[in-house]
């Protein structure tokens, strides 16, 4: 795969958007910058960061502009953007903003991943790891992220080493993926938060799909 093209096609797409943007349009260009920032990120180009950071600007914006409540997935994309472009600062403000959303005791369990993303950014990892495990008993939910999740929250390398290959199989099974973006993002926020947690071998072998 030639990253170079495929993020600067998704570069021009985002320029060509302008204007205020509705609720919709602002996702929209929140999920072309995200898959522009991965584009940079497996180039190994300098501006990945600001473009993640474009990205969870956008999905919180969008929040904000929308009337549901129940869009778990924008501040999960916020959060993970934020954690992507390894801007600390950002990513605990987003944490705090996603726990007073009721994420923590959401019904849904894309909010109760939201609260252990949260959580796990801000290290409040007794609290991360009771909400993981709830994420473990559902069958709605994935077992291997809810695995990664609970053992990043225990400090445990071994699980969390088979959970996260586990998510990276997981993605390779997917024949369409956020604005064709075939990277194992998730597994590659869930080793930032590992290596925050300071477990070894935190990366995993391939985020890159073939």
């Amino acid at each position: 795969m030639n990253w170079i093209p495929f993020a600067e096609e998704r570069q021009a797409r985002y320029e060509r958007q302008r204007g205020e943007l509705d609720e919709r349009a602002l996702v929209r260009q929140g999920n072309v910058a995200y898959a522009a920032a991965l584009g940079l990120l497996m180039a190994h180009g300098d501006d990945a960061p600001a473009w993640f950071r474009r990205a969870s600007v956008h999905w919180r914006e969008s929040w904000d502009a929308g009337e549901s409540r129940e869009a778990w997935g924008r501040p999960i994309g916020a959060l993970k953007a934020s954690i992507l472009a390894v801007d600390d600062a950002a990513a605990d403000e987003l944490a705090h903003w996603t726990l007073t959303l009721g994420s923590a005791t959401a019904e849904s369990p894309i909010g109760r991943y939201a609260a252990a993303l949260a959580l796990l950014v801000l290290r409040r990892y007794p609290e991360a790891r009771h909400v993981a495990e709830s994420l473990r008993k559902r069958d709605d939910f994935p077992r291997d992220v809810a695995d990664a999740l609970a053992t990043i929250a225990a400090r445990d390398a071994v699980g969390y080493a088979e959970a996260v290959e586990s998510v990276v199989a997981s993605f390779e099974s997917r024949e369409e993926y956020l604005e064709d973006a075939a990277v194992a993002d998730t597994a590659l926020v869930l080793a930032a938060l590992a290596e925050r947690r300071g477990l070894d071998g935190a990366l995993p072998a391939s985020p890159v799909l073939p």
